[in-house]
């Protein structure tokens, strides 16, 4: 139930959504018929109907997210083998392409609409205290709405997965791979060896920043912060610095916009659009995978396999495509009377994400000229932006400010020598109050009361927010069916801060992040926390480590980074459902590539590791089949 202050909140929401509704419509509108590099006609996707589908496939793909588009890129340069990309969702819309539309999309029909299960322990502010978790569903998956961070992990993540028993994943194999998807184009780093040049996903700097990234670097100067590289993916990851965008002339570079669009063209490679895959067709006698069974345009189709079917469906899809296909834990198979190819009690465990704390708002005052140093929505989504963009390829659209500034740090349970921190900042500079609820409190499912009691006093104020993840977190969750249907979302049990470990290493990022704001520019500007928020414990006292703690059990969210539910490992791992060539243990023809593959979470934003993966996936699967035709 909502009170009185709620629904006042979700008044203003309304007379805040209204006018930007209109601009955004304005921005479709011309869109369409002054960019045609946005609308990119000659390129887009012309998805196949099922009725020109061939008899049979070398390889089904399931899943046209950031590894799927990788794998029918790379698969179908061999031009022997036939390969059919399933996608559930249909095509980026054209608003995907604008860096500061990404979060439009969260409970959108371009998304899944994942909660997860309710707990006691963190999201206390989101509605019904459950963590809204956005999952795409568009050809591109999750880069086509994610906030585009091009982030590689740090060394020690992949050399750790080769120390787990996963032999050729260490960081000097990989390197190749990152370095081969890479288009690095900012500038100072043409002979830089950790970089690629001419690869698919094309790598710039955010435009139009606010104000406060300036503000930030000076801070971060003046505390001897800085990364000496300017580079979180080179020699150190350590330090701050502003982060580099998977961008291509200032727009999205999505997986799809980076490997289907050039290749779909090719004879050999069949995507379809709103196919949603039910099952992967299994033979019971020898637990070889023969082809998918899918829903499309509201019949029923199967599509045969002759070498592979892929599962790039995503950390909650695949390992709930898996299991509704007879692969997993018995005793969940058994209770929907699901027949039992294979138990493998790894699927749908080992679930990691990188929990983050939203609510560190501070307000500033710029007393020397007066002028906004944040943006504020409403005051930003105007007609004369609109125009700006359209016409001067310019403005608010092309910003980032979730991230303007990003920093990682080792908090005193890491020790700064190995260059493998264990905490990530964004510094941000628009925050719950400067959009009135419309952005993101909507995408943070923050409720209309904790709003209006703990942001709204900060409405459309001078901000910025500083926000910590925790890297590698200890915790655990899982996936549990709900049913033997793959359309009834599962139980996501996200188990943040089960370990006490982790609570402890966020409590020490939010003082570390607080103490940033003593810098000496910051101090000037008058930078204050938002009080308001002491309102979620009372009981506690101000900035101790208890009020800490208060704010991470409240604001608690997702920075949409779940991996691990299909973890890679050898045969000796009961818990491993991949073998290190990405093969489905106890499985034949089938594979996992994707996020939900990885042991281990890496160290910063996960998309571009995910197609990695798919870059490295494609290779074994080259090797495999190229090399021996008696693969398996």
């Amino acid at each position: 139930m909502l009170t009185p202050e709620g629904y006042l909140a979700f008044g203003r929401f309304l007379l805040t959504i209204g006018p930007s509704a209109m601009v955004l419509l304005l921005l479709v509108h011309d869109i369409q018929h002054h960019r045609p590099d946005i609308v990119d006609t000659e390129n887009r996707v012309v998805p196949k109907g099922v009725l020109e589908l061939r008899d049979h496939y070398d390889f089904i793909i399931i899943g046209g997210g950031s590894a799927g588009c990788t794998l029918a890129s790379r698969l179908s340069e061999i031009p022997q083998w036939n390969i059919l990309l399933l996608e559930a969702g249909g095509d980026e819309p054209l608003i995907a392409d604008l860096p500061m539309l990404y979060p439009v999309f969260q409970r959108s029909p371009w998304d899944w609409k994942y909660w997860t299960e309710k707990s006691t322990r963190y999201c206390l502010a989101m509605e019904n205290q459950q963590c809204y978790w956005p999952r795409a569903r568009m050809l591109g998956g999750c880069s086509s709405i994610n906030a585009m961070m091009y982030l590689r992990g740090n060394r020690k993540d992949y050399d750790h997965w080769a120390e787990l028993g996963n032999p050729g994943w260490n960081y000097d194999n990989v390197l190749h791979y990152f370095r081969k998807l890479e288009d690095m184009r900012v500038p100072g780093f043409e002979k830089d060896p950790y970089h690629g040049h001419g690869g698919p996903i094309s790598v710039e700097n955010y435009r139009s920043p606010s104000p406060l990234l300036d503000v930030f670097m000076v801070a971060m100067k003046e505390l001897n912060l800085v990364n000496p590289y300017h580079d979180f993916n080179g020699r150190s990851q350590t330090g701050f610095a502003v982060p580099h965008g998977s961008l291509r002339n200032g727009l999205r570079c999505s997986a799809n916009k980076a490997y289907i669009r050039p290749v779909w063209k090719r004879r050999n490679l069949d995507v379809v659009l709103n196919a949603f895959v039910e099952q992967i067709i299994i033979d019971p006698r020898t637990n070889e995978a023969k082809g998918v069974l899918f829903e499309w345009m509201g019949g029923k189709h199967k599509a045969a396999a002759k070498k592979e079917v892929i599962l790039s469906a995503g950390a909650i899809a695949s390992p709930q495509l898996l299991m509704v296909s007879g692969v997993g834990p018995k005793a969940q198979l058994r209770k929907f009377d699901i027949p039992v190819l294979k138990h493998l009690p790894g699927v749908g465990g080992n679930m990691q994400d990188h929990i983050s704390t939203t609510g560190a708002t501070y307000a500033v005052k710029n007393t020397l000229t007066g002028k906004r140093l944040s943006f504020v929505v409403p005051e930003e989504m105007t007609v004369e932006s609109v125009d700006k963009f359209i016409h001067k390829e310019d403005s608010f659209f092309y910003a980032m400010p979730m991230s303007e500034v990003m920093g990682f740090w080792s908090s005193k349970y890491q020790d700064p020598k190995l260059d493998w921190p264990d905490v990530q900042f964004f510094l941000g500079s628009v925050s719950y109050s400067s959009d009135g609820g419309m952005i993101g409190r909507r995408g943070g499912a923050v409720s209309f009361s904790n709003y209006a009691e703990t942001m709204e006093p900060l409405l459309y104020k001078d901000s910025f927010v500083i926000t910590p993840l925790v890297m590698r977190p200890k915790s655990r969750g899982w996936i549990e069916l709900t049913s033997d249907e793959v359309r009834d979302h599962p139980k996501i049990h996200a188990n943040y801060y089960d370990d006490p470990l982790d609570m402890a290493i966020m409590v020490e990022a939010l003082k570390f992040g607080h103490e940033l704001t003593q810098a000496p520019i910051l101090r000037r500007l008058n930078a204050t926390l938002n009080i308001y928020v002491w309102r979620d414990c009372p009981e506690v006292e101000y900035l101790s480590d208890a009020f800490w703690e208060c704010l991470a059990r409240y604001y608690s969210q997702t920075i949409y980074h779940p991996v691990g539910t299909c973890k890679m490992g050898p045969y000796t791992d009961r818990y491993a459902v991949v073998d290190p060539r990405l093969r489905v243990h106890g499985m034949k023809r089938l594979r996992v590539i994707d996020a939900s593959i990885m042991p281990t979470i890496t160290t910063g934003n996960t998309n571009i590791p995910t197609i990695m993966i798919g870059e490295r996936g494609a290779d074994m699967i080259k090797e495999d089949w190229l090399k021996s035709r008696s693969a398996y």
